[in-house]
């Protein structure tokens, strides 16, 4: 039977509860492969396993137990290996790895900060902002609506000012969160978010993190923020530019469904 992986810890690391269920239903029972100085987190693999609610929770609650005896690398939802055996096999492959990201992500927790704009305001600012667009747009008016051209223009010169500023936006947003990390993590480009980035916040400065995104949002009412933590480091198994180190993409051995 296949292996699902939920983490991979220190094998100095506290004894989980023995009733500890993990994804599937009824629960798959919670195990623990050890390697040397490392172990994984693991159960067997339920067959059709998807991303329903009350297996997403079962993998989460797993990584809160783990998490709260020390470090932990998350794996993702569905991280599955073909067998025990490959799972040892990449811990002992990738020991130096994981236990220098143990080390690095000790005491520390994710906040991922997706940022829109909101429309009306968003365009009020850039009318504000840009002295073309409104002599345009009051030209337009006065003529009863401008030809069907100068609409087109004038739309043309909204897109643009509206792309410059997210633009101008996310690399404020950026500057302003990023001293107040251990690390950064960009997220998948979206067509729906003009910024998508996780942030690594030791456990005992999130208050102070969350105070400075509170801040950014008082000072930039045209911005809508959202805030999903404190979460397991999931964007950080692997070191990113930010930690000056080469980055690399997966878990140990797995994939992900």
């Amino acid at each position: 039977m296949s292996t699902y992986v939920y983490g991979i810890t220190a094998n100095s690391h506290p004894a989980l509860p023995e009733d500890l269920g993990g994804v599937g239903d009824p629960p798959m029972k919670i195990r623990v492969l050890e390697q040397g100085e490392l172990a994984a987190v693991v159960s067997d693999a339920p067959e059709g396993l998807r991303p329903k609610r009350k297996d997403l929770l079962a993998h989460q609650a797993v990584l809160a137990e783990v998490g709260a005896g020390g470090p932990v690398l998350p794996m993702r939802f569905g991280s599955v290996a073909p067998d025990d055996d490959t799972v040892t096999g990449v811990l002992a492959e990738r020991a130096d790895h994981y236990q220098e990201r143990l080390r690095a992500l000790d005491h520390k927790v994710e906040y991922n900060v997706k940022a829109t704009h909101q429309e009306e305001a968003v365009l009020h600012r850039v009318m504000s902002e840009n002295p073309e667009i409104r002599a345009m747009t009051e030209a337009n008016r006065q003529s009863g609506g401008g030809s069907y051209e100068q609409r087109l223009r004038l739309g043309e010169m909204v897109v643009e000012a509206v792309k410059a500023r997210e633009s101008e936006d996310a690399a404020e947003l950026r500057r302003t969160l990023e001293p107040a990390a251990a690390a950064v993590a960009a997220g998948p480009e979206s067509s729906g978010w003009l910024f998508n980035v996780s942030f690594l916040v030791d456990r005992d400065a999130a208050e102070e993190f969350l105070a400075e995104v509170e801040q950014v949002r008082k000072g930039h009412p045209h911005i809508e923020l959202r805030v999903n933590g404190p979460l397991p480091p999931y964007s950080f198994v692997e070191p990113g530019p930010a930690e000056h180190a080469g980055s690399a993409a997966g878990g140990p051995g797995t994939t992900e469904g």
